[in-house]
């Protein structure tokens, strides 16, 4: 839900504006009564995303690996996933 406020005071209260939507609120700024801008949180840190899919990317192999070492014992008569 966004809350309403006034250019004159999004100027004046700025950083604990920030502070509230890096908490997730949402603002509508109006000038005289007329919406004209929303504050809102942003979407995504693209540079944390490229990291976290690095991260995956690493522990593929070793994923990938118990896959197949399941599978072939599965295979084999060994142990099942049953």
């Amino acid at each position: 839900m966004y809350k309403e406020i006034g250019a004159f005071d999004a100027k004046a209260r700025f950083s604990e504006l920030l502070r509230g939507v890096s908490e997730g609120q949402r603002y509508m700024m109006s000038v005289r009564g007329k919406p004209v801008a929303d504050l809102i949180p942003s979407q995504a840190n693209p540079l944390a995303d490229a990291r976290l899919a690095m991260d995956a990317l690493r522990k593929l192999p070793m994923a990938l690996a118990w896959i197949f070492e399941r599978t072939s014992l599965d295979s084999a008569g060994g142990h099942t996933t049953e």
